[in-house]
């Protein structure tokens, strides 16, 4: 009697199920939803295999976007996972499979937040469950407690490796070149060092404004020079520079032509957040001292911004250059 009460207990519960597990990552919209869009990235933050390393997987040839797929195998059978619907930054659509039971419904949600984090929210739902699934997922305490542990680690996993993926640069010295100098528009100030960042993030886009909206060709990267670097007394003098093809009569007092002569340089590449620039410029220094070079004192010193933040919003993608005059 005990048997048959717990059979119709089983069948009776309800044939579908939905699981959804949220989190809040501290990462632009479009570096988390790259992630996420890409199989390949999965088996790093896959809840599962984190719990049972045995578990096999297998990347089909596509495993980005719409048609990207990818199976795994493990002890209790094979499953797979297809996406066949997505808008960039806002939403993914996947189909999950696993041996012959009905397939499941994986939806995924990316909204941003005025701070610049991401609200990521990941969904499963399916129907007609099995009587065999039924039973398991009664005995467990429902299909959330069941599945939705696990997504609340991968999303604790996700954030972890994106935030360590946004961490990762590379320095490379390049050692002695010939910069070939140019015009330039610029504006100046001094500052605290503490304040450099701010002010540079208002500067860059005034002369930038400027040159647009008088139709001023670019030739080339914006960068930032350096006239004076006093640590002693926190104090930074730097001018923010767009270059031009031509010398330029500005008709704005806060905006400036310059020209750069071609000096002789060293030269350093950074791949990565612009808060490695300190380490990238000691790197330089070094360099320059076990080189037996001399630094130019009255010579450049400059950062060029080769890639805009904006399109590129993960910073282990940003590229700045980094120049030394010498004698």
């Amino acid at each position: 009697m005990i048997v048959i009460a717990v059979a119709i207990y089983i069948a009776v519960q309800p044939n579908s199920y939905e699981v959804e597990r949220s989190k809040t990552m501290n990462a632009p919209i479009s570096v988390v939803y790259n992630n996420v869009i890409d199989f390949k990235n999965w088996e790093s933050w896959n809840s599962w295999v984190e719990e049972d390393s045995t578990i096999a997987i297998s990347l089909s040839e596509k495993t980005k976007g719409i048609g990207g797929s990818y199976t795994w195998k493990e002890k209790d059978g094979t499953g797979s996972m297809e996406t066949i619907d997505t808008e960039k930054n806002k939403y993914i659509a996947q189909i999950m499979k696993f041996d012959e039971f009905p397939s499941a419904n994986v939806y995924w949600t990316f909204s941003s937040n005025e701070d610049s984090t991401t609200k990521v929210t990941w969904h499963i739902s399916g129907e007609k469950l099995p009587f065999y699934f039924k039973a398991y997922a009664t005995l467990t305490g429902g299909m959330d407690n069941e599945i939705g542990p696990y997504y609340k680690r991968g999303l604790e996993l996700l954030e972890e490796e994106i935030l360590k993926d946004m961490k990762r640069y590379s320095i490379q010295i390049e050692g002695v070149t010939q910069h070939g100098g140019g015009f330039y528009l610029y504006n100046t100030t001094s500052c605290k060092m503490s304040d450099f960042k701010q002010k540079m993030e208002e500067m860059l886009p005034k002369v930038g404004g400027y040159a647009i909206s008088n139709n001023i060709r670019f030739a080339g990267a914006p960068f930032v020079i350096y006239h004076k670097w006093d640590e002693a007394n926190d104090a930074v003098m730097f001018s923010c520079a767009i270059p031009t093809t031509s010398k330029i009569t500005t008709t704005e007092s806060e905006i400036l032509t310059g020209q750069l002569e071609s000096f002789k340089a060293v030269k350093t590449i950074l791949k990565g957040d612009y808060e490695n620039l300190k380490e990238a410029w000691e790197k330089t220094m070094l360099y320059i001292e076990d080189n037996n070079l001399e630094t130019n004192e009255t010579g450049p010193m400059l950062e060029v911004y080769l890639t805009d933040p904006t399109s590129q919003p993960n910073p282990a993608d940003w590229v700045t250059e980094v120049y030394i005059a010498i004698k």
